[in-house]
């Protein structure tokens, strides 16, 4: 059986690498990006079943920008064959800006399916990955 595909979009090396240490650990593929372009490269090329997502990268919201990408609902999109692949935001903005986030009845608002927080608990995080991947 193929080990489900997890692509980890975040500009923090080590917190990429600690994730990955984790996630192959538990029977997972995992592939990373730096930024949003390339991340939205990557999915192309890997289709992956789960894409972790961290919110600030080069500008505050990059990570929005990247979500909104990929679940657009516009046909003429070039991700619309990727839009059903389960989005977890990783999150510090809370503790930066003092802001909650929590998945939102209006997905348009904000289209990702869960969040963690920062900084990350291996066991939470462990938890929704294998969660949302069964889910999909």
């Amino acid at each position: 059986m193929e080990k489900p595909k997890i692509l980890i979009i975040d500009d923090d090396p080590d917190l990429v690498e600690s994730m990955r240490i984790t996630l192959e650990a538990n029977n997972y593929e995992v592939e990373s990006a730096q930024n949003g372009p390339e991340g939205l490269k990557l999915v192309k090329e890997i289709n992956p079943d789960l894409i972790i997502l961290d919110v600030m990268m080069d500008s505050i919201t990059e990570g929005f920008q990247v979500s909104y990408q990929l679940k657009s609902r516009d046909p003429q999109s070039e991700y619309r064959a990727y839009s059903d692949i389960p989005i977890l935001m990783l999150t510090g903005i809370s503790q930066k800006m003092h802001m909650k986030f929590s998945p939102a009845a209006d997905e348009d608002y904000l289209p990702v399916e869960e969040f963690v927080e920062k900084p990350i608990q291996f066991d939470a995080l462990l938890e929704k990955v294998a969660r949302l991947i069964k889910k999909r």
